[in-house]
């Protein structure tokens, strides 16, 4: 059994899913930095251009957002376009589509970027947990990662019942997305019957309410709690604000009554991540070395292009013989590590360097054990063998950005390197750098001002190199410690 602890606070929402005593998952989401995308609004069309097949529609937001005919799509429900093609396969033109002053039901598919306002849709779709809702639509589609072609058509055709049709209350556009593979019934028509409602909720709302209003808005980390990650496993659901266990409360009564069973107002006066030493398990998730009990420990590298992870014996002697000792330690990493994979929310291409085993028995033992671990990710994971270097290939879907990427930035000092020039090769530069600038100036002196560790090896162990280059410029060189200063930073003054 799991519980879900959620911080929550103006500012900012932090959630942990706690699995016997030890932090599984943790979801941040900051007030400031939630987007606009999936939002739907009532808009109203400020300015056709022809001239771009565009329109710019006044959503209420600073500034108007942007239109593309090709995001016109063809419907004839009230609120929406029907947009036609003429013989030959050319598109109607805008101008003959929308007019100003006209009302539209829009969503926003990019948010603003710098001077550009947000760029909108007519087909509206809202994500539910396994499913996605396409109410203008009538077509069901599959995940192509979704097993294979049998498989989907075998979900195609339980979806099709479970839609229904039209006259009978049904119909409606589904895409299945690949956590939907292995839903029961019961699993895809409470998605159903949530994304029905929440799209009767827009339309109600869209007939009563002005243009520039917003109809509806993805949901908060909060309620994604309910939707996403609230399953038979989770034994309750503790939350530290009131208010938000109020909302949270009629959000689950509303939309997935059986889930509203396990929230709980927390209202201890330890803070709720104190609980398991959340804050402590999250400073722990973005340090690169992580300790293993045995005294092994795991190495992880995130870059644009891979994560790797390397398995480290460290200080582990606990088995008989060398060949047990790496086996023992290459088991619990495989735990580790996929602990540290939904803690850290890491995606994409995964590569494991387990510590090299000569026998193949510990290599399945390794790899079904790993599997074993993997198969409780609620992210889709796929595995693949030992390459002949060794390595444990993996990729892992990308939901969200990373656990570093959302609280972290590059080190200024380093520039995202996470490695810094010794004071000796900023001395070799500097003083480069000096001779460059004498043979285009011919000041009275030169200064230099450094990181305090520069300017005493340049005191000290380079005082002669330093010496021997003011008498080739001829100009007397001073020095200048600026405690504040990094040892890469440094400036030339001419005087």
């Amino acid at each position: 059994m799991e519980d879900i602890l959620i911080n929550w606070s103006p500012q900012e929402t932090r959630v942990a899913v706690v699995e016997n005593g030890a932090v599984q998952e943790l979801h941040v989401e900051r007030s400031l930095e939630r987007g606009l995308v999936g939002n739907v609004y009532s808009g109203k069309v400020a300015r056709v251009l022809p001239g771009m097949q565009s329109a710019f529609i006044d959503i209420g937001l600073e500034r108007a957002a942007f239109l593309h005919v090709a995001d016109l799509h063809v419907n004839g429900a009230p609120g929406h376009v029907r947009s036609q093609h003429a013989e030959g396969g050319v598109a109607t033109p805008i101008e003959r589509l929308v007019f100003e002053g006209q009302t539209l039901t829009v969503q926003v598919i990019k948010d603003p970027i710098g001077t550009k306002g947000a760029r909108l849709s007519t087909q509206i779709s809202i994500a539910g947990r396994m499913l996605v809702f396409l109410p203008q639509d009538e077509h069901i589609g599959i995940s192509q990662k979704i097993g294979s072609p049998e498989a989907r058509e075998l979900l195609r055709g339980r979806m099709q019942a479970l839609v229904g049709k039209p006259e009978d209350g049904g119909g409606g556009g589904f895409i299945l997305r690949t956590n939907a593979e292995d839903a029961s019934d019961e699993e895809l028509a409470s998605d159903i019957a949530y994304l029905r409602k929440a799209w009767a909720a827009i339309r109600e709302k869209g007939f009563n309410s002005p243009p520039g209003s917003l109809l509806h808005q993805d949901l908060s980390l909060v309620e994604r709690v309910l939707r996403d990650l609230v399953s038979e496993r989770t034994g309750q659901v503790r939350i530290d604000s009131k208010l938000q266990y109020d909302v949270l409360h009629g959000f689950g009564e509303r939309f997935m009554p059986a889930a509203t069973a396990k929230l709980e107002h927390y209202m201890g006066e330890r803070p709720i991540f104190d609980l398991n030493n959340i804050d402590a398990e999250l400073s722990r998730a973005l340090a690169r070395r992580v300790d293993l009990k045995s005294g092994g420990y795991l190495i992880f590298d995130q870059t644009e292009a891979m994560t790797t992870v390397d398995v480290n014996t460290g200080g582990f002697v606990g088995a008989r013989n060398f060949d047990d000792t790496i086996f023992k330690t290459n088991l619990e990493a495989a735990g580790a590590i996929t602990r540290q994979l939904r803690l850290r929310n890491l995606g994409g291409i995964i590569i494991v360097d387990f510590i090299d085993m000569t026998r193949e028995e510990h290599k399945s033992a390794v790899l079904t054990e790993f599997r074993k671990q993997l198969s409780r990710d609620r992210t889709k994971v796929t595995l693949g063998g030992f390459t002949q270097l060794g390595l444990v290939e993996m990729t892992r879907k990308r939901t969200r950005e990373s656990l570093s990427r959302m609280l972290c930035e590059p080190c200024p000092t380093c520039e995202g390197r996470a490695q810094v020039k010794t004071a000796r090769t900023v001395c070799y530069d500097i003083m480069r750098e000096i001779l460059r600038e004498a043979r285009q100036f011919s000041p009275k002196e030169f200064r230099i001002v450094a990181a305090a560790n520069v300017v005493e090896m340049l005191l000290d162990e380079e005082s002669q190199h330093l010496a021997g280059l003011s008498d080739f410029i001829g100009k007397p060189i001073s020095l200048t410690a600026e405690p504040a200063n990094q040892t890469e930073h440094y400036d030339i003054v001419l005087l």
